[in-house]
């Protein structure tokens, strides 16, 4: 089963200082915490705040091919966790076909920012995500999420959505 999720907001990690995406669900209850890289954080973040750059970044990039095939984003989906890694695949539909690509999260999420379509995490990784840090370090999940939920609007910066 999927759940239906928005992006939040994109952070850095108060220990790592990596970034990370935070997605919640619909209704509010569950929050989905994503490590990224810089570069892809850096392309979310263009996004989320409708940067135009001189040149096409590779999301622009691939939304015009898609765009010039005909083809459309249906979905993305984060939908497995393996050894601490999220994977994610990228639905298309084109001439009533379906087509599933497999992506990284933080490319998946890019792209459907571009395109406007549902982000979607499966239930069982969210029932098995054990939140762990960049550098290995594990994070308990109560106390994670505790700090998830107690941030307030001027903690998330100019990223919140």
């Amino acid at each position: 089963m999927e759940v239906e999720m928005k992006i939040r907001t994109l952070m850095m990690d108060p220990v790592t200082q990596m970034p990370i995406v935070i997605l919640r669900d619909m209704s509010g209850d569950t929050i989905l915490p994503i490590w990224v890289g810089p570069f892809e954080a850096n392309a979310i973040a263009l996004e989320i705040e409708k940067v135009s750059t001189a040149r096409p970044m590779t999301h622009d990039l691939i939304k015009t091919l898609l765009s010039g095939l005909e083809a459309r984003v249906q979905k993305v989906v984060v939908s497995e966790l393996k050894d601490e890694t999220f994977y994610a695949l990228i639905w298309l539909e084109k001439d009533g076909e379906i087509i599933s690509v497999d992506s990284r999260p933080s490319d998946a999420l890019a792209l459907a920012l571009r395109t406007d379509c549902p982000i979607y995490v499966e239930d069982a990784v969210l029932k098995n995500s054990k939140l762990t840090t960049q550098g290995g370090d594990r994070v308990n999940n109560d106390e994670l999420k505790r700090w998830l939920e107690g941030l307030n609007d001027e903690d998330f910066g100019r990223y919140k959505m």
